[in-house]
């Protein structure tokens, strides 16, 4: 029988690197892009013993980015089971200090990359009755969070559109799922968790790679990892949100007065 294929996205790193590995491991074949075909090249010669690895280079955070990959996932005739729209890009620092070209690199890769590659996949898991799309938002997208708050609106967007994706598609055979992490060990997580005590909560990318898959492939709508982060996101639900607001920015402008530098851009992929 012929082995699912799964593309995903920002797979040169973190979560991505491991949910390739995880794949790999599980029976898929594999559509590996991100920004660093170097690192893509690694990984494929580590996975290719175990599936079948197709690596497409490709920039989100460019306007054509996303439908060049559709164009090149065509010409290849490649069909994908699976969507793992796992890139993304972060920023810290306050919004107003942003260069605009992160600004624009945030909307576009987070969110404008993840609807078209969602749209130009989409038609044919319905064709076929079948599909999974796997959204990797995170614990921020409940809740606006000052010094980084465009990428945390763009989470919010991930997770409310995944939310009622899943809903328009009941009973299709596609099902969507929404990974929300919490502090991860990722390349993006040193530039954008100035906390101290954000340590003591980090989980390792793989085992949030781990949930995330487990989540998909059993059709769950929202996937939270970690019972640190389940219990934060259930509290935030019962307080005021001037409340909520109130201390995260207090908590927000005590850490860049401390000397958090803003305005560096770090991509998951």
């Amino acid at each position: 029988m012929t082995k699912p294929t799964a593309l995903i996205t920002g797979a040169s790193a973190g979560i991505g690197y491991e949910l390739a590995r995880i794949f790999a491991d599980q029976g898929h074949d594999l559509v590996l892009t991100a920004r660093r075909g170097d690192r893509l090249a690694m990984l494929a010669d580590e996975l290719g013993t175990r599936c079948q690895v197709t690596v497409i280079p490709a920039d989100l955070a460019k306007r054509k980015g996303a439908r060049g990959l559709l164009d090149a996932l065509d010409e290849a005739n490649l069909q994908i089971d699976v969507l793992v729209n796992n890139a993304g890009v972060a920023a810290s620092g306050p919004f107003q200090d942003q260069p605009v070209k992160t600004n624009h690199a945030i909307l576009q890769v987070n969110m404008r990359s993840l609807v078209e590659l969602t749209e130009g996949l989409l038609p044919g898991m319905l064709a076929r009755g079948a599909g999974r799309i796997l959204n990797v938002a995170s614990v921020v997208g409940f809740q606006a969070v000052p010094g980084i708050s465009l990428y945390s609106a763009s989470k919010a967007f991930v997770l409310s559109f995944s939310e009622g994706l899943a809903e328009d598609l009941r009973g299709t055979g596609v099902t969507v799922t929404a990974l929300c992490p919490g502090p991860t060990r990722t390349d993006m997580v040193a530039d954008i968790e100035n906390m101290e005590l954000a340590g003591a909560f980090m989980a390792s990318a793989r085992d949030v790679a781990m949930e995330g898959y487990r989540a998909c492939m059993a059709g769950e709508v929202v996937r939270i990892p970690g019972l640190v982060n389940q219990a934060m996101v259930t509290w935030l639900q019962y307080q005021p949100r001037w409340l909520v607001r109130f201390f995260s920015g207090m908590a927000a402008r005590s850490t860049f007065a401390a000397g958090a530098s803003g305005g560096k851009a770090n991509s998951r992929e």
